[in-house]
Parts: C-alpha cells; sequence; structure tokens
C-alpha cells in the first residue's frame, strides 16, 4: 500500500515511528477488509487483523467515516487532480460528463467508495472529508458547463454526485462495473443538461 500523501499528525507534530506502524497497518487491514466486505465492514476485524486493539484503532480513527477517508483520501485526489486539469478545457460541458464518468468508474470499481461519500457528511469538520475533496474539485467543471448553458441552472454539485454514487452503487461488484457504470451515468446525464429552446 503507498503511502499517503497526507502524513498524520497529532497536534500538528509527525506520529512517532511506533504510532506510525499502527496507523499504517490499521489501514493496510482495513483496505483488505473493506475490499472483502465493503464501506460497513467490521472495526473490530480491523484492529485485529492490524494486531491493534479497539482503542489504538479510534485514537487513530475515532469514527469509521475517518477511516474510510484517510482509506480513499489518495483515490479522490487523483479524481481531484483529474478536475483541476478539464476546468480548462474547451468544451465545459464535455469536461464535466468525462469527470462524473471517471467518479463513477472510480466508485463502481473500488468497494466501499461509493457507500462511504454517500454516507459521510458533506462537509465534515475538518473540511477535507473526501465528499469534500469532490464537490470541491467539481464546483470549477459544474460552474463553467452552467455559464455554457449546458447544464441546468439548478443543478448543484451535490445532485451530480448522489447521482454518480448511486449508479456506482447499484453497479460495484459486477464483472462490467466500469462499462455500466459510463452507461448508467450517460443516460442520466441527459436529464440534467439544459434543454435547447
Amino acid at each position: 500500500m503507498a503511502e499517503s500523501a497526507t502524513a498524520p499528525t497529532v497536534r500538528g507534530r509527525p506520529l512517532r515511528a511506533d504510532a506510525r506502524r499502527n496507523y499504517d497497518r490499521i489501514l493496510a487491514a482495513a483496505e483488505a477488509e473493506v475490499a472483502r466486505s465493503g464501506a460497513g465492514a467490521s472495526l473490530e476485524e480491523i484492529a485485529r487483523q492490524a494486531g491493534v486493539g479497539s482503542a489504538t484503532l479510534h485514537r487513530h480513527f475515532p469514527s469509521r467515516q475517518a477511516l474510510l477517508d484517510a482509506l480513499f483520501h489518495d483515490r479522490v485526489e487523483v479524481l481531484c487532480v483529474q478536475a483541476r486539469g478539464l476546468a480548462s478545457a474547451d468544451d465545459p460541458g464535455a469536461a464535466l460528463t468525462t469527470w462524473l464518468r471517471a467518479v463513477a468508474v472510480y466508485g463502481a470499481t473500488t468497494r466501499g467508495l461509493a457507500a462511504s461519500l454517500m454516507a459521510g457528511p458533506p462537509d465534515p469538520p475538518s473540511g477535507e472529508g473526501c465528499g469534500t475533496m469532490l464537490l470541491d474539485a467539481g464546483q470549477e467543471l459544474l460552474r463553467r458547463a452552467q455559464a455554457a448553458g449546458t447544464v441546468r441552472s439548478e443543478a448543484t454539485m451535490v445532485d451530480l454526485l448522489a447521482l454518480v454514487n448511486a449508479v456506482s452503487l447499484v453497479t460495484e461488484g459486477r464483472t462490467d462495473a466500469a462499462d455500466e457504470a459510463v452507461r448508467l451515468v450517460s443516460l442520466a446525464i441527459d436529464g440534467v443538461w439544459a434543454q435547447a429552446g
């Protein structure tokens, strides 16, 4: 498992070496358990697999959502980078569509991600949860598509991500999950496009 770009800290200081090892073992165990059981994976089983006590798990991750956000952070950051890259595309509607399809594919092919995004608060106290990251990343794409008259003015990024995550939940685990997610998102996008005339 790759080390997260956002190294854990305690009161702004890096973790001690032993605490960092525990943190990394918990994330590795969570990755395996969430891949097997989804976002509702047993925290007790994750702690057991990591070789730590429940109190240690909760010291690092005070909630299930905090653990899931840490687990999926790097994958979601890839989507955020993609959104920033698409923000200057010549066709704002196509850029938004491309990004929404990518979010759907990630959700459909990464077990637990879509459920985590649907369950998590849109604005966690830290402001750095995966849902907030995606909302922030997609805002400029949506704003440009609306300014171009491509997307209905009443559509919000919360609406679009809810729709995309619903598609991801329905297609997660299928052998053709990526293709099916793209197909269903493409059908749904027709409903948020502005109608000519």
